[in-house]
């Protein structure tokens, strides 16, 4: 291939270069369109835009890659703890056995949230959404630990959010909180704050355990999404850590973006209050006249199945096995993926299941409210969010400032208030 695209504007020619990342993945580079031509591109969404060459995730959607430092997500999913997969996103390399105990260990000594955050935490209604309060919690952050020492600022992040996930949990149920134990592993923790009480404690099940740790590992990063981008935008402009992680819940917590999940399961909950009738809509969603879509299948950027729901549908399985439940919205849940799977209409066009259908399924089953989901997207990306601001910081990528094309009202004389008509 050329090392450089030539553009034809009129009769005059101007050469760009051409930029190939380690995955042969190609990129014209028009940092100097506008000054060399007068000219920017449009591109609605950013569909078709790199905004930053970065070394944490490749991803390909035409053939299901998903690779994070360049291990595929598979191995990562099956052989790995997410502190390992945090470890290796944030820091580069897979830690070594002293390293993971190390960074644990930090992690259990930042764990508890500074009680005066509390104040701030009771003034939100006990039906706040838990993304609203989080948001807010991570912001707040900033005002309390002002030492500016990144990497320590990284270690309060993945040690606190669990936390201040499971405070808004415990207020929505009027339960007071339950505080982390040095003696369980990330996700244990996580399960057992969330669901000890004063009377009794939280029996974790490894499955269930194990399950979190999956999910949480095939949320960790997923290259340039809308929060992704969200974190490195503001980040761009030298805001703190947590003012660029605040910015990407908030990204995250949109139905199109980390809400899908919890959209799944009230899309479920509709069709059994509708009495259940899954082949119903199945046909509607064939009908491209009813309004209705099917939530938590296909996917923008997979153009086959998403390798992660491959992963996580096991996981899925193996949870509701483990825990027999009789759920009739999980029922309506399996009668809805058997179809998608064997439906020409949705093999056609490669509507699978995807892994936001999988992960409400499993948090359903876990009895984790629907409106928490996306909290536990927002723990999973954190790592991500964390490394994708760390690169760029440490490549001083400048602000970020898009152009735009203007459409309004050309120039036009001020009328005074009295001749306005």
């Amino acid at each position: 291939m050329s090392d450089f695209a030539e553009l034809t504007l009129g009769d005059k020619k101007f050469q760009f270069p051409v930029i190939t990342g380690t995955e042969q993945e190609s990129a014209i580079d028009i940092a100097k369109l506008r000054d060399q031509t007068g000219y920017i591109t449009i591109d609605s969404g950013y569909k078709n835009t790199g905004a930053t060459k970065s070394a944490i995730t490749f991803l390909d959607g035409e053939l299901g890659i998903l690779r994070h430092r360049g291990y595929s997500i598979e191995e990562l999913a099956d052989k790995a703890s997410f502190l390992e997969v945090a470890y290796l996103l944030i820091y580069g390399e897979l830690p070594t056995e002293a390293e993971l105990a190390s960074f644990e260990g930090e992690l259990k000594k930042h764990s508890l949230v500074n009680e005066d955050m509390r104040k701030i935490f009771e003034g939100f209604p006990a039906d706040a959404h838990p993304m609203i309060v989080l948001s807010s919690m991570v912001n707040a952050m900033a005002a309390f630990y002002t030492d500016g020492d990144d990497n320590l600022n990284i270690v309060r992040l993945m040690a606190k959010l669990p936390n201040l996930a499971s405070w808004s949990y415990k207020k929505s149920v009027g339960e007071p909180v339950s505080y982390p134990k040095d003696s369980l592993d990330y996700c244990s923790n996580f399960l057992q704050m969330m669901f000890a009480t004063p009377k009794a404690d939280y029996q974790v099940s490894e499955v269930v355990s194990k399950a979190l740790n999956k999910l949480l590992i095939l949320h960790a990063d997923h290259e340039q999404n809308c929060s992704t981008s969200t974190v490195r935008l503001v980040g761009s402009s030298q805001a703190s850590l947590y003012a660029s992680i605040s910015a990407g819940i908030n990204a995250l917590s949109g139905p199109l973006h980390g809400g899908a999940n919890q959209e799944v399961i009230e899309m479920l909950e509709a069709i059994k209050n509708d009495g259940g009738d899954t082949s119903k809509y199945v046909a509607m969603a064939k009908d491209k006249n009813s309004g209705f879509r099917l939530m938590g299948f296909g996917h923008r950027v997979y153009k086959n199945f998403d390798p992660r729901a491959r992963i996580i549908k096991k996981a899925a399985d193996e949870v509701l096995a483990a825990l027999g439940i009789n759920d009739p919205v999980l029922k309506i849940a399996q009668e809805l993926e058997a179809a998608a799977l064997s439906d020409e209409y949705f093999v056609a066009r490669k509507l699978y299941p995807n892994v936001d259908f999988y992960s409400g399924i499993i948090y359903r089953a876990l009895g984790i409210p629907t409106n928490l989901f996306t909290v536990l997207f927002a723990i999973g990306r954190l790592p991500g969010w964390m490394a994708q601001w760390k690169e760029l910081k440490a490549n001083k990528e400048p602000i970020g400032r898009p152009r735009q094309v203007y459409v309004g009202e050309t120039e036009r004389p001020f009328v005074a208030i009295a001749d306005r008509k």
